[in-house]
């Protein structure tokens, strides 16, 4: 048995970037792109902040950031890295001595605007401190903050202005000799966002971090993320992601992979395929697709499911997937296994039928790559 018959009809081909680590992590180079979120409890309650974590690493998180705007925080933070499994950034914004803090509390990146960090002195104590806790860096430039010359110049926000505060700030590194950086110019603009991380990735090789702020709420906020972020994965710029969302962080890790699994990218858990149902379906198919998607959250092998309700499209839906039901005529049902016919069935209980195929598909898959 192998693992799911899914094959994207178009191939993405990426940019090509240098590759760093963010701890055990690679980004850019040939590395998967990996999925980030962040924490918004309080650092210095180590206990719900370490919570948080552990949710999202659940839920596929690659790497969690944790904001650090005071000595407390810091402080904290030895605890929190040490605790966490997966690498944690360090968001930090004005004082360079927070920088120094959480590199040797743990951080493996260092979130920094380096022109807000202050002179050239204080960007080398941050570079060395980085350097020797081995440390890699993302230069995060915001449309909401961008520096006052540049305002000045450009009038607003706009792509030119973003890409050239990434630039400066990229040579500001560079002249430290260091280039374990990754950078983002990130907009609530859809299209802003866009043009700018367009011109960024003409005029650098770092690998990028790609997403659009303040996104607004969940379903909002994945609609506006799901333009702006597909257009760029879709050109195959970005290297890890961020899908900023008013809600719990585990709803970003889910959207973020659910882009990443919807342009061939990535591949996490079991993806469904479901009808938007209608007068044919032969079961209750909106019913049937949620608690099936809750019951199979657990899930991280890569397998598609295809939950149809009536013959029309459910067998060619089905040639396509691991697991495929099409609804049939009185209350009986046919189960496709590997894209093939495999056996009808007329138990009122499908959701429990098609939980207890993707789990045994699931467990034979671990085990024959435990052989």
């Amino acid at each position: 048995m192998t693992q799911s018959s899914y094959r994207p009809f178009r191939m993405i081909d990426r940019r090509k970037t240098r590759q760093i680590m963010v701890g055990n992590v690679p980004v850019g180079g040939d590395a998967p792109i990996t999925v980030q979120t962040m924490t918004n409890t309080l650092t210095t309650d180590i206990e719900a902040t370490c919570a948080q974590i552990n949710s999202a690493v659940e839920a596929g998180a690659d790497i969690v950031r944790v904001s650090c705007p005071d000595e407390a925080s810091t402080k904290a933070l030895k605890q929190i890295c040490d605790a966490s499994p997966v690498p944690i950034v360090a968001d930090i914004h004005f004082h360079y001595k927070r920088a120094l803090e959480a590199a040797d509390a743990g951080a493996a990146c260092l979130r920094i605007n380096p022109g807000n960090i202050g002179n050239s002195k204080r960007v080398a104590e941050v570079v060395a401190a980085a350097k020797a806790n081995n440390c890699s860096m993302r230069i995060g430039v915001n449309a909401g903050s961008l520096e006052k010359h540049l305002l000045e110049k450009y009038a607003e926000p706009c792509p030119e202005a973003l890409v050239e505060s990434a630039l400066e700030h990229a040579r500001i590194l560079e002249e430290h000799n260091f280039d374990q950086y990754k950078i983002s110019v990130k907009a609530s603009d859809v299209f802003l966002a866009v043009a700018a991380y367009q011109q960024l990735s003409e005029a650098i090789d770092c690998p990028l971090h790609i997403g659009i702020t303040e996104a607004g709420g969940l379903r909002a906020g994945t609609v506006k993320s799901a333009i702006g972020l597909g257009n760029l994965l879709w050109a195959g710029i970005g290297d890890t992601i961020r899908v900023s969302l008013s809600a719990d962080v585990v709803e970003e890790v889910k959207v973020g992979y659910e882009l990443l699994k919807s342009l061939g990218l990535r591949r996490r858990g079991v993806t469904v395929i479901s009808c938007p149902s209608c007068a044919r379906q032969q079961f209750d198919v909106i019913k049937s697709v949620a608690e099936i998607e809750d019951r199979l959250a657990h899930i991280n092998i890569p397998i598609t499911v295809s939950i149809i309700g009536c013959v029309v499209n459910g067998p060619g839906e089905a040639r396509e997937t691991d697991i495929g039901l099409t609804g049939g005529g009185k209350g009986t049902h046919q189960i496709y296994l590997s894209g093939m016919a495999d056996h009808r069935f007329t138990d009122n209980n499908i959701v429990e039928h098609v939980v207890e195929l993707v789990e045994a598909r699931a467990a034979a898959i671990k085990q024959q790559e435990t052989v």
